[in-house]
């Protein structure tokens, strides 16, 4: 015989032990709970040993001896021992509920938390439904383990050497001969574990593309899409391909437990039949007493319950390590976007902004992303080119400066960096002469609002969505932010005024309704600096009249950057700034740029022709 020493088992090994190390150490908070449980456990298994010697003692000395005092105080006993196994098992799951709750709702809470602070790029490669299984499906599975298998474990352990210790002392020859068939017990555990893991393991990844699918099909979009396709057949077939594997691997799991349950089993029955025939020969010979052979067929029930439940909990763990491993594979990865150790607050902003000499490119996609979060295999290793090059601009506080130039050309990603969406590459961004990743998040938060292009609302109220943004906001605070972006008297209309909910991401308001509603959540903010992103695209001629004068009044005293598309949104803008290519080729006031005829000159004229041949387009 040979023996081959495989490094992937050795290692596969070493990362079991360090994942049930790690779970383990995350129930610090709750050691004591879990000192309680412990107690409660020696005491049950301490209970749980006594009934078997009470029955030895009523074949031994009750019944020989018509002793009735004696059978009566064993009963008694009995009975008092049921009542105490009940009270401490009831202690029991108390304690082993709090330490496994506990442990998940940490694991909950830290795991949404951290992919909250992962950056804009984790997002949009990510697949949602693989997210969402992350969140939901594995949380759950790594909950099941932690609030059962770690108490049966814990509990069986104690139990098994306490009542071993009983049965040693009382014949240690059939305790030996009970424990010749341990092996027996571990390994169809190790081989049937194995396939489990590797089944759950499989199950959980089609799971997860079956929540992608429902994700991405279920919302308004996506359901939109597939309507207008007639892609409906072809979508429930696809999905019915996966849901097919999963019950393939459930049918397949099913019959692996049932195996090892059965096997188990009949490992047990081979041990008691011969405890009973050699326990039953050494009474007939007189070497022990029939109530010792009594007591100790009891036991071997006793032992090769917690046998079989640590074989079993053994698999359980198995599995459950899939979920805990998916699930820390998530809160090991890093952000690229963090917080200084040493970050200061930014107090009372102005609103100044400087670019210094500006680099961004992309990072790499393994930087940002999980290769078992994505469709398309790993990530790439390699950043993208560069996006935005040598950018020097500085905004003074109060100033109101545009950015203008064709699609593609960096603007969106200039504004980004500002509040720390992304951050620069090379050179510098500062915020009243502080460097953004010197401060806070939440300080560089507070100090900016942002005006997406296609803003979000949530699935609730307007008077929430608005909230948002000042949850202490008052109801005459929310009302005058909406007056000054001239969409109060149409939310006074609606039946449910400020209690309407907007539907998922905002669809049962049009275009134009949401982005006024998002410039209102961004006025209830009032920070220093405003930055708008095509904020005003999907307004028709005269909403974006009645939003400019809004936006005029609302931006006095603040910074504004302002992306637009429509040059005639930003003619009074303090300045403007054309970006090409990643680079600042001209900046100026609207009658400089037209005098000087170059691209903002060009873009202009191009839109005013296009307005000249359709009256509906506007400039």
């Amino acid at each position: 015989m040979s023996f081959r020493h495989d490094p992937d088992a050795v290692k596969g090994k070493h990362l079991e032990r360090d994942l049930i190390r790690r779970v383990f150490g995350m129930t610090g908070p709750y050691r004591g709970a879990l000192i309680g449980f412990i107690i409660t456990v020696v005491l049950s298994a301490v209970v749980g040993v006594i009934p078997p010697l009470l029955f030895r003692s009523l074949l031994d000395n009750a019944v020989p001896n018509k002793n009735e005092g004696l059978v009566i105080g064993l009963a008694v006993a009995a009975v008092a021992l049921a009542i105490a196994s009940a009270g401490l098992s009831l202690v029991q799951r108390w304690y082993s509920a709090i330490v496994g709750e506990g442990l998940i709702y940490d694991m909950r809470v830290s795991l949404f938390d951290h992919v909250q602070r992962m950056p804009i790029a984790f997002f949009t490669r990510t697949q949602t439904g693989s997210l969402m299984s992350r969140l939901n499906n594995d949380v759950i599975g790594a909950q099941q383990a932690v609030t059962g298998t770690l108490g049966t474990v814990i509990s069986n352990v104690i139990t098994l050497v306490v009542t071993l210790s009983v049965m040693l002392a009382l014949e240690w020859r059939l305790t030996i001969l009970t424990l010749v068939v341990l092996p027996a017990f571990i390994i169809p555990a190790r081989r049937i574990g194995k396939r489990l893991q590797s089944a759950t393991r499989e199950s959980f990844v089609v799971n997860a593309s079956m929540n992608n699918t429902i994700a991405e099909r279920f919302n308004v979009a996506g359901a939109l899409v597939v309507k207008l396709f007639g892609a409906h057949d072809r979508e429930r077939d696809e999905f019915a391909s996966r849901a097919a594997r999963v019950r393939d691997i459930g049918i397949q799991t099913a019959m692996y437990s049932r195996v090892l349950f059965v096997a188990l089993g009949l490992v047990a029955a081979v041990g008691t039949a011969v405890v009973y025939y050699v326990g039953g020969h050494m009474a007939i010979v007189g070497t022990i007493s029939i109530g010792t052979v009594g007591a100790f067929v009891i036991y071997v029930g006793q032992i090769y319950q917690p046998l079989t439940q640590l074989t079993n909990a053994r698999v359980d763990v198995m599995t459950a390590l899939v979920s805990f491993e998916r699930v820390f594979e998530i809160l090991d990865f890093p952000s690229i976007v963090t917080e200084s150790p040493t970050a200061v607050t930014l107090e009372s902003p102005k609103g100044q902004i400087d670019f210094d000499h500006v680099w961004f490119r992309h990072p790499a996609p393994d930087l940002v992303s999980l290769a078992s979060l994505e469709d398309g295999g790993a990530p790439g290793s390699e950043p993208s080119e560069w996006i935005l090059q040598d950018i020097n601009l500085s905004i003074a506080p109060g100033e109101f400066v545009a950015l203008v130039g064709p699609s593609g050309a960096g603007k969106t990603t200039t504004a980004m960096l500002v509040p720390r969406v992304a951050d620069v590459v090379e050179g510098s961004l500062r915020i009243d002469g502080h460097d953004v990743r010197d401060l806070t998040m939440d300080s560089v938060h507070d100090a900016i609002g942002f005006v997406m292009q296609d803003p979000h609302l949530f699935h609730s109220s307007i008077r929430e969505n608005l909230r948002y943004a000042k949850p202490e906001a008052t109801d005459a605070e929310i009302e005058a932010a909406c007056r000054a972006a001239r969409i109060h008297d149409l939310i006074a209309t609606l039946p449910d005024g400020y209690s309407t909910v907007v539907g998922e991401r905002g669809y049962r308001m049009s275009g134009g309704e949401k982005q006024r509603i998002a410039i209102a959540r961004v006025l209830l903010k009032s920070p220093a600096v405003i930055i708008l992103d095509e904020a005003t695209s999907h307004l028709d001629s005269e909403s974006e009249l009645a939003i400019q004068r809004a936006l005029a009044e609302a931006l006095k005293g603040r910074t504004a950057l302002v992306i637009a598309h429509r040059l005639s949104t930003i003619v009074a803008a303090d300045r403007i700034v054309v970006v090409d290519g990643g680079r600042i080729v001209e900046q100026g006031t609207h009658d400089q740029l037209l005098n000087l005829g170059g691209l903002y000159a060009d873009l202009y004229r191009t839109q005013a022709d296009r307005a000249e041949e359709n009256p509906d387009f506007s400039i």
